[in-house]
């Protein structure tokens, strides 16, 4: 009876090794589908906010104006027509940025001149900074297009320079007006903001834009692409080294990407659309890559056709990033004053679909930065968010998602073997689980064998205690230790 018992006691704790082995297993198998490639078919996402994001409801009127923090990304929305206002609490030496993102719903109708602007405005209603609305111009596909605005203080600014209240205004831009509204309907856009303060310099500096720079494009990367699956929205922008990286996009999907760039370093990059394998047609501004800088303000774009043959759209050259870039009169250069990450927003049309089907289609991207990297400008203070001008922790992100691709520098993993586990998200999924599996497998087996020891000494101790002669008997585990049983 005895030995049956010590058997069943063995299956049961055998079970929960199996478990436990069990259970680490599927966790792996979580983490790893958490950094798979998403799927080769279907409708695109939707657009991924941060997690933190703080709704805010925006007021027709300055009055009851909501305040926003720096640091902070907040959601909203906005009607046909709308004309929206938030409030900033801002002191006499920072420069406040803001910018807004618009998320037309799916399947949303828009023109060439349908879009999103933004400004910054006193409480004398003068605006802090020119501002140019965002369209979604000539591929007329709904895609989430961000607008910016500023309130800088310097010695060549003229107005918004003391500490004070300032509104931010929203204005949804469409060419067939209509009244705003407070209530959400069919036809609003959502929306996601977000305010990134940038503190003084502790000594004045030159006030003249940087002016020779190396224009020309240099030749395009080579060599074997590595797979990389996009964000869905600029919170979830997947972080990119140099080289060149492929991915699959779907029509009305707009993948966001990453890139480090520090100050003293220029950005190039491009995208190409793979050939179909079957459809026919052209559709005139099919694939739209947009560039934004850390704090979300349009860089630059460009655009090409599609008529099932590869195609590529590749930015201009960009100058070197420079905190004297925002004296420029040319918007992209003035654009270019920040190091951190800068995004690029890569939009496949809708209509792609009547064409040459939901797709997905091959994506490749190209990525170079060059320059060393320099010492930034010496800030008073600390920006808010912390990191947004930093582009030291965007480059340990790229290293930890997986360094940089074909063409690039890479990390020990990928310059040894092209591959490996200090490189590839998968083989840290896996590596993680291996990890979780083993720890939790020899957690059980300690706890196996310490029970087993102590119930050794019992048997022995009931044995002595016992009266000697064939009757005796060994203790019984009660029935609830058994391991269940096969049916």
């Amino acid at each position: 009876m005895g030995r049956r018992a010590r058997s069943r006691y063995g299956r049961a704790l055998g079970a929960l090794a199996l478990g436990a082995a069990l259970c680490a297993t599927s966790a792996l198998g979580g983490r790893a589908s958490a950094a798979s490639p998403p799927a080769e078919s279907g409708a695109p996402k939707p657009y991924a906010y941060a997690e933190d994001d703080t709704t805010v409801e925006g007021t027709a009127s300055t009055t009851n104006a909501g305040l926003l923090e720096p640091g902070r990304t907040y959601r909203s929305s906005i009607g046909e027509g709308g004309k929206l206002y938030f409030r900033l609490a801002l002191d006499a030496t920072s420069n406040a940025y803001v910018s807004a993102t618009a998320v037309p719903g799916p399947g949303a109708a828009v023109s060439y001149a349908d879009g999103v602007k933004v400004s910054v405005q006193d409480d004398n209603g003068r605006r802090c900074s020119s501002s140019a609305a965002a369209h979604f111009g000539a591929s007329e596909s709904p895609r989430p297009l961000a607008a910016w605005a500023s309130r800088e203080i310097g010695p060549t600014k003229y107005s918004c320079q003391t500490a004070g209240t300032y509104y931010v205004v929203v204005e949804r831009v469409d060419p067939s007006g209509s009244s705003a509204s407070s209530s959400r309907s069919p036809g609003d856009w959502d929306l996601e903001l977000g305010y990134v303060s940038e503190p003084a310099l502790r000594k004045a500096a030159s006030t003249k834009a940087p002016e020779a720079w190396n224009s020309a494009s240099p030749g395009p990367l080579q060599g074997d692409a590595r797979t990389r699956a996009g964000g869905a929205g600029f919170a979830t922008a997947a972080p990119l080294g140099e080289g060149v990286w492929k991915d699959g996009i779907s029509p009305g999907q707009t993948l966001f990407y990453k890139v480090p760039v520090d100050w003293g370093q220029q950005l190039y990059a491009g995208a190409e659309l793979g050939s179909s394998t079957g459809g026919d047609g052209f559709v005139g501004t099919a694939l739209v890559v947009s560039l934004y800088n850390p704090a979300r303000g349009y860089v630059d774009d460009v655009g090409c056709g599609y008529d099932g043959g590869q195609r590529a759209a590749v930015l201009d050259p960009l100058p070197p990033v420079a905190y004297g870039n925002r004296y420029a009169l040319n918007d992209r250069t003035s654009a270019m004053r920040f190091a951190g990450s800068y995004y690029l927003a890569v939009h496949l049309a809708a209509q792609v679909a009547g064409k040459f089907g939901d797709g997905p289609l091959g994506l490749t991207l190209r990525v170079r930065v060059e320059g060393a990297a320099h010492a930034g400008p010496d800030y008073a203070g600390r920006a808010d968010p912390r990191d947004v001008f930093d582009a030291a922790a965007g480059a340990a992100a790229t290293e930890v998602s997986g360094g940089t691709a074909a063409g690039g520098a890479g990390g020990a993993g990928d310059r040894a073997t092209g591959s490996g586990a200090a490189g590839d998200p998968h083989m840290k999924a896996v590596a993680a689980g291996g990890l979780g599996t083993g720890t939790a497998l020899v957690l059980v087996l300690a706890v196996w064998t310490a029970v087993a020891r102590r119930r050794a000494r019992g048997w022995a101790a009931a044995g002595d205690a016992a009266t000697p002669g064939p009757s005796a008997a060994r203790p019984v585990l009660p029935r609830d230790h058994e391991a269940p049983r096969g049916r």
